[in-house]
């Protein structure tokens, strides 16, 4: 007996059917159910296994899905983007974060492999460097109050390919940086005026991201300490000839600021990282011209009393958030952290063995979307289900919120017991539509 919750599932899944043919269709609902219910290592062959599809359907059809569709991942992606947007707040800004992460694999003719440095294993004094796919990703930031928790659903992708990697094959090298201006691009086309706020970490608070900024965008960034500040400059004189300057007098640098004793400590209370934190801060308004421009920031100088940091430095390029959005609009990035260990752990993010490019392009993303379509299928229909309850651990009474196991674990109950080719006959009176024009 189907479980009550699968209408809702597959009503779900709707959402991409204007991106795909018909049969690419139903191959994504094989694929998609297949790859929920894998426990193991995540791969196009092992969801016909799972589903019992294998021997019944020949594995190139679903292979070709990913190395000959007609489908693009950012269609897809505006697509699962149109659909979130009802969790969203209505008017409020659009909170977006911007990172990068290592798909760890290795083969002699897999495309786009190359040597990166790996986050995860490297420390500050010793770099480890791993063989694998890099992935530029943009996610929204979704807040769920109701469940007190916040999760980054990735809807754009793209693939990072090293200078080495590039020279080889011929094709054009473009940094990280440049592959996140046209992610945010391409996301600006879809919300239109609205006001979005991006959180990155160093590596992308320079001036490939931060100049070329749309009007609409606010960045939250973090800074180095001994950058460069200056004031806004002054009005220009009448009498004096040549190019009005564009920066005003050097400031103290972030560093020097916090010895400073003459410009005390400042505290406020913020909601950080799930808990509620007092800072100690000290801010400016200023012009940091190597990364931004002539814009002027707000800047917040946060001292960190434990480690060996000593201090973080925070900047904003809208001067008038306050403090406290500024510090819970950065710390906001983190979700976008727990999304790739989600995918990876749990989800087969890097367990594709595609080999071909288009292949390679379209599997992760794949992966990445249906992630985030559970997720805003959980919280519009099924976590007050009974599906959505977590198993009893009595050594686990403190748990709050709700984890992507939770949601998983939900999705697997649901679809079960499927057939999923008696599925798909059903639904073969579903009208065929051709994919929307560029």
């Amino acid at each position: 007996m189907a479980h009550p919750l699968l209408p809702t599932l597959l009503a779900a899944m709707e959402v991409f059917r204007i991106g795909l043919t018909r049969p690419g269709f139903e191959k994504l609902l094989v694929l998609f159910i297949g790859w929920v219910r894998t426990s193991g290592k995540h791969a196009v062959t092992e969801t016909l296994v799972v589903t019992g599809v294998a021997g019944r359907r020949h594995h190139e059809a679903f292979h070709r899905f990913f190395s000959r569709g007609t489908w693009s991942p950012d269609g897809l992606g505006c697509w699962l983007f149109r659909f979130t947007e009802g969790l969203l707040t209505p008017g409020a800004p659009i909170r977006i974060a911007i990172d990068d992460t290592l798909a760890v694999k290795k083969g002699p003719h897999v495309f786009g492999l190359g040597s990166h440095v790996d986050p995860v294993r490297s420390t500050a004094a010793r770099k480890i460097f791993c063989f694998g796919h890099c992935w530029v990703v943009l996610a929204v930031i979704l807040p769920i109050p109701l469940c007190n928790c916040t999760f980054a659903l990735p809807v754009l992708f793209r693939l990072y390919t090293n200078k080495k990697a590039c020279a080889s094959k011929g094709l054009p090298y473009r940094k990280k940086t440049e592959l996140a201006v046209e992610l945010l691009a391409a996301f600006v086309a879809w919300t239109g005026t609205r006001r979005i706020e991006l959180a990155v970490d160093s590596g992308y608070s320079n001036e490939t991201v931060t100049r070329g900024l749309p009007a609409t965008v606010v960045l939250f960034g973090a800074m180095r300490p001994d950058a460069v500040l200056t004031a806004l400059p002054e009005a220009p004189s009448k009498h004096r000839n040549g190019r009005p300057r564009v920066r005003g007098a050097t400031l103290p640098k972030p560093q020097a600021l916090a010895k400073d004793d003459a410009q005390p400590w400042l505290e406020c209370e913020a909601h950080l990282y799930g808990k509620t934190k007092t800072i100690h801060y000290k801010t400016l308004c200023a012009q940091w011209y190597q990364a931004c421009g002539v814009r002027l920031l707000r800047i917040i100088i946060v001292r960190v009393d434990t480690g060996r940091i000593g201090l973080r430095v925070f900047f904003c390029t809208d001067a008038d958030v306050s403090i406290r959005a500024i510090l819970e609009g950065y710390a906001s990035r983190w979700t976008i952290e727990v999304c790739f260990r989600n995918l990876k752990q749990l989800f087969g993010f890097a367990d594709s063995s595609a080999h071909t490019k288009p292949a390679v392009e379209r599997t992760a993303p794949f992966v990445g979307l249906m992630y985030s379509l559970l997720i805003v299928w959980f919280f519009k229909h099924a976590h007050a289900d009974s599906a959505a309850q977590p198993p009893v651990r009595p050594w686990y009474l403190h748990k709050k919120g709700v984890s992507f196991a939770d949601i998983l674990r939900a999705a697997q109950r649901v679809l079960a017991h499927v057939e999923v080719l008696d599925l798909v006959k059903q639904r073969k009176d579903l009208r065929e539509t051709r994919p929307p024009r560029r």
